[in-house]
């Protein structure tokens, strides 16, 4: 065989090899991908399970340090699970009942504010440069209530679904918290349990992923909280000293919001600038709008990347695309769950690239915290 028939059988058996490789991997990513179709559907079709059991184990994140607290001072689990859960509805309701007292008393003062501003943009718009008579205002309302009443099946259409999502909120809420108090009461016992079930091996890096991810949850609950509550703080005394009502729900609003990174925010802000212009004029809601603006740009600049660099770390265009993908999927609460899971997500990939590192050096595949720190001077 001449030397170019080496070479051009050299270079097929290279084409085949990668042709092979390729094929190889394209099956395997195929098959994933499969699977994680499959896995979609899956949490789609029992949503109604999954749901309750995220808010319930972001409930519990809440809920464990004061139990845990009271389970050390000797109190049973399920009293330590029963007072925490009951104090921590006591102050929900102390909360809701602030809120709505306060709304039910500047509800009637932002009325009249609005009454005021609609003569004053109906003035504006009678005079020049629109010159709309009164006759032709008149016209114009007129349309827009006959569109109004053409439309009132589909807005009754729209309150029945409300009704039945408000609903399906409140069963979700109830059995979300009725799983809190099992997990609260309970959670102790679930890794043993689950080293039982699959296997020292399985159940030691199962355990491990479990409890990273566990820290995650728990370092999200707080990080949102301490962000939303400088948020609350500071608008609320913007509010406050512009002299623009609902200024605590607006405040708690904005406390709430803080939960779903970005988009949260941004409505609860929009919403108070609103308000100051209905109720205060363009002025006042200028104002406002600087000071959601810097606010918003003290949290988004300093405090979340402080905050979130050394427990979630994700960058924020991952938030944004997990928020986006999140609400548009499951709405609200997708939303709300996005970023933990995408967080919960990343745990797991990075604990896969541990111990992929660690086995590439050592040839070892147990759990990557199993190892004593002294023995870990190989990797």
């Amino acid at each position: 065989m001449s030397a170019g028939d080496r070479r051009w059988g050299d270079r097929g058996e290279a084409i085949g090899r990668g042709v092979t490789w390729l094929a190889r991997w394209s099956t395997r990513v195929a098959l994933a991908a499969l699977g994680f179709v499959l896995l979609w559907w899956l949490i789609g079709k029992l949503w109604v399970v999954v749901m309750p059991v995220l808010l319930g184990l972001l409930i519990t994140t809440v809920l464990w340090p004061p139990a845990r607290w009271l389970r050390g001072r000797g109190l049973p689990p399920a009293l330590a699970a029963s007072v925490v859960l009951l104090v921590g509805l006591g102050v929900l309701g102390g909360v809701v009942a602030l809120i709505s007292t306060s709304i039910a008393s500047g509800v009637p003062e932002i009325a009249e504010s609005a009454t005021k501003a609609l003569q004053q943009a109906r003035d504006w718009l009678s005079g020049p440069p629109f010159n709309l008579a009164d006759s032709k205002l008149d016209q114009l309302i007129d349309q827009g209530v006959d569109q109004l009443q053409s439309s009132v099946g589909t807005i009754a259409n729209g309150l029945l679904t409300g009704v039945g999502t408000v609903t399906s909120g409140l069963v979700t809420g109830v059995l979300a918290l009725l799983l809190a108090f099992l997990f609260v009461k309970d959670g102790p016992r679930f890794t043993p349990w689950l080293r039982g079930v699959v296997g020292e091996r399985a159940g030691g890096h199962l355990t491990v992923v479990l409890e990273r991810v566990w820290t995650t949850l728990g370092d999200f609950i707080r990080t949102q909280a301490i962000v939303s509550l400088v948020d609350a703080v500071l608008i609320g005394i913007g509010l406050v000293v512009l002299g623009v009502p609902l200024a605590v729900p607006l405040a708690a609003l904005t406390f709430l919001g803080g939960f779903i990174p970005i988009v949260g925010a941004f409505v609860a802000g929009a919403l108070a600038v609103l308000v100051a212009l209905v109720s205060n004029g363009l002025t006042t809601a200028i104002i406002m709008l600087v000071i959601v603006v810097v606010v918003q740009q003290l949290e988004g600049n300093v405090l979340q990347p402080v905050l979130q660099s050394r427990s979630l770390r994700l960058h924020a265009a991952v938030v944004l695309l997990a928020v986006t993908a999140g609400s548009s999927l499951y709405g609200i609460a997708g939303a709300f769950l996005a970023v933990p899971v995408v967080a919960a997500v990343s745990v797991v990939m990075r604990y896969l690239d541990e111990v992929i590192q660690r086995g590439s050096v050592s040839g070892a595949s147990e759990p990557v915290e199993a190892v004593p720190e002294g023995d870990r001077s190989d990797e």
